[in-house]
C-alpha cells in the first residue's frame, strides 16, 4: 500500500497537485521547516532532507509511508466499519423482530430510519470546521465514537416508536463527525497520488459492514433470540454498541494526530512527512490558525461553483445507492426465510469491495477520474432497470449483485475528485467536504419512504428514482469534466486560475516546471 511520492516522481504525476493537503502545516514548531515564518513562495527543504541523496530519500519516505499505513489505516477502517454498522443495523433489526415488537407501521419504521440523517446532515459542517480548528483527530474522533457506541447500544432499550425516533436522531448527530472528518484527516498524511487508494480503503469499511451486518444478524438471530427474555434485535444493538466502545478506547492509543504533533515520529520522519506534502502541492498555503475560521472556510467553499456541481453529483450517487439502507428488506422479496435472506445480503458487498479496490487502484495509476466514476454508474442504471422489470428470482438477484458495486465503485473515486477540484485553503476544504457529504446524505431522508413493503417485490418507484439519479450523476460528472478541461487549457496558456499553482513561481520540484493541473 505504500507509495513514495517526491520531487522526481512529479514528472509523471504533475497534474495531481492540489493545495488542499496543507492542514498539517498548522501543527509544527517554526524550527521544523526552514523559512516557516517567511511569507515567501520559494520554500527550502528542511536540513535533514537537504543532506539526503535521492536513494536515501526514496528509502526513508517509503518506510515512513509503510509505517503510516500500518498505524493509521487499519484503525480508521475498523472505526468506519462500526460507524456504518451502527447506523444501518436497523435494517437487519427489522427482520429480527424490531418492527413487530414495537408495533411499528411501515411509515413509522421509515421515519425512524430517515430521522437519523436529519441529525447526520445538521452536524457535519460544524464538526469538520471544529476539527480543523482544534487539530486533534486522535482525541476527537474516538470520543465521538464512544458517544455513538453508547447511543447505538441504548437502542436496545427502546419500548415504543417515540423512543426509537429520539435515539435515532441522536445517533445521527454524534455519528456525523466521523466520515467527513476522516477524509480530512487522511489528507493531512497522504499526497495526491496516495490519497485515492486510501480513500477506497477507508470506504471499504462501509462495504464490509454491509457484508458483516447480515452475517452477524443471522448469527444473533439463530443463537440469541429470546436469551434472557430479549429478542434478537435487542441483542444486535447491545453487542454491536459494546464492540464500538471497546474499539474507540483502543483508538486513543493507536491513532496519530498530524505529522507535526505525532510523538512517535522521529525528527527525520516528521520533516519528511511535512515536506513531502508541501512538495506535492508546490507551496505552503496555510498562514495561521487565526485565518482558519469557521466563516472564512464556509465563504470560500460556497463561492466556488465547482463545489455545487460536485455536491449535486455526490447527492445523486448517494440517492441512487439508497437501496443499501433497506437491502435486507429488498433481498427478502426473493422469498427465502429470514436467516437465508440475511446471508444473501453479503455477496453483493464482497463483490463491491473487490471492484472498488480495483477501480480506485487503476484511477490512481492512470490519473483519470471521469470514466472511473461514470462507467460503474451505467452498470447501476442497468441493474435498477432489471430489478424493476421482473419478479423472476435469478435475474433479480443478479440485479441486486450489481446495484451496490454499480453505485459505490465510482463513488470512492468521486470522493477523491473533490480534493483535486476544490482549491486551498484547508478551512475551505474542511467546509466543502462536510457540506458535500451532508447534502448528499439528505437523499436518505426521503428515500426511506420509497421502500414501504406495500411496493414490494419490485419497488418500481424506488428503482426508477435510483436509475434516474444515477444518470443525473453521470451528467454532472460530464459537466465538471468540461469545466476542468477548459481550466487546464487556461493553465497551459499561462493564465491565472484560482487555486492552481502557476508556472515558474519558485515552487519545489517539477511543480516549478509543470504547475498544477486539475484531474479529469
Amino acid at each position: 500500500m505504500a507509495f513514495a511520492g517526491h520531487q522526481h516522481d512529479h514528472a509523471a504525476g504533475y497534474n495531481e497537485y492540489s493545495t488542499d493537503d496543507k492542514f498539517a502545516a498548522e501543527h509544527v514548531s517554526d524550527t521544523s521547516i526552514a523559512n516557516h515564518a517567511v511569507p515567501n513562495r520559494v520554500r527550502e527543504a528542511p536540513p535533514l532532507i537537504k543532506i539526503m541523496s535521492d536513494e536515501e530519500r526514496d528509502r526513508c519516505e517509503a518506510a515512513l509511508v509503510r509505517r503510516i499505513d500500518i498505524r493509521l489505516m487499519p484503525m480508521v477502517i475498523l472505526m468506519y466499519i462500526m460507524n456504518y454498522l451502527d447506523r444501518n443495523n436497523i435494517a437487519a433489526a427489522r427482520l429480527a423482530g424490531l418492527q413487530k415488537e414495537l408495533k411499528l407501521t411501515s411509515t413509522q419504521y421509515s421515519t425512524a430510519v430517515s430521522i437519523l440523517f436529519v441529525g447526520y446532515v445538521l452536524m457535519q459542517i460544524p464538526s469538520n470546521l471544529f476539527l480543523n480548528k482544534i487539530g486533534k483527530p486522535a482525541i476527537y474522533l474516538p470520543t465521538c465514537m464512544i458517544a455513538w457506541g453508547v447511543v447505538s447500544g441504548a437502542t436496545a432499550g427502546c419500548q415504543n416508536y417515540a423512543g426509537l425516533v429520539a435515539i435515532r436522531f441522536l445517533l445521527g448527530f454524534v455519528e456525523a463527525a466521523y466520515f467527513p472528518g476522516c477524509l480530512f484527516y487522511l489528507s493531512s498524511w497522504y499526497t495526491r497520488r496516495e490519497l485515492g487508494f486510501r480513500t477506497a480503503l477507508l470506504y471499504s469499511g462501509s462495504l464490509l459492514s454491509g457484508a458483516f451486518s447480515g452475517l452477524i444478524a443471522a448469527g444473533i438471530q439463530s443463537g440469541l433470540n429470546g436469551a434472557r427474555g430479549l429478542l434478537a434485535w435487542r441483542w444486535l444493538f447491545i453487542i454491536e454498541g459494546a464492540i464500538t466502545v471497546v474499539i474507540a478506547f483502543a483508538a486513543f492509543w493507536v491513532l496519530p494526530n498530524f505529522p507535526r504533533t505525532t510523538s512517535w515520529l522521529s525528527e527525520e520522519e516528521r520533516q519528511i512527512a511535512v515536506w513531502r506534502l508541501e512538495e506535492d502541492i508546490g507551496e505552503d498555503d496555510w498562514t495561521g490558525s487565526k485565518e482558519q475560521t469557521f466563516g472564512h472556510g464556509l465563504k470560500l467553499a460556497f463561492t466556488d461553483v465547482k463545489m455545487y456541481i460536485l455536491m449535486l453529483m455526490l447527492f445523486c450517487i448517494i440517492a441512487s445507492g439508497s437501496v443499501t439502507n433497506f437491502f435486507p428488506t429488498v433481498v427478502q422479496t426473493l422469498g427465502y426465510n429470514t436467516i437465508i435472506s440475511l446471508l444473501l445480503t453479503a455477496p453483493p458487498y464482497v463483490l463491491c469491495v473487490i471492484t472498488t479496490f480495483c477501480n480506485a487502484w487503476h484511477a490512481d495509476r492512470t490519473g483519470e477520474r471521469y470514466f472511473h466514476i461514470t462507467l460503474p454508474l451505467y452498470v447501476a442504471v442497468a441493474a435498477y432497470i432489471i430489478a424493476a422489470s421482473t419478479t423472476a428470482t435469478a435475474p433479480r438477484y443478479v440485479a441486486m449483485m450489481l446495484m451496490v458495486p454499480g453505485v459505490y465503485t465510482g463513488y470512492v473515486v468521486a470522493l477523491g475528485w473533490i480534493s483535486n477540484t476544490l482549491p486551498r485553503p484547508p478551512a475551505k476544504r474542511a467546509a466543502a467536504l462536510a457540506a458535500i457529504n451532508a447534502v448528499s446524505n439528505t437523499s436518505s431522508i426521503y428515500a426511506s419512504y420509497m421502500y414501504n413493503t406495500k411496493y414490494s417485490p419490485r419497488y418500481v418507484i424506488a428503482m426508477s428514482i435510483n436509475c434516474t439519479t444515477a444518470f443525473i450523476a453521470i451528467l454532472c460528472a460530464t459537466l465538471l469534466r468540461f469545466i476542468l478541461v477548459r481550466l487546464n487549457k487556461k493553465l497551459d496558456r499561462g493564465e491565472v486560475v484560482e487555486g492552481a499553482v502557476a508556472v515558474g513561481e519558485g515552487v519545489p520540484g517539477e511543480a516549478s516546471k509543470r504547475g498544477f493541473r486539475f484531474l479529469i
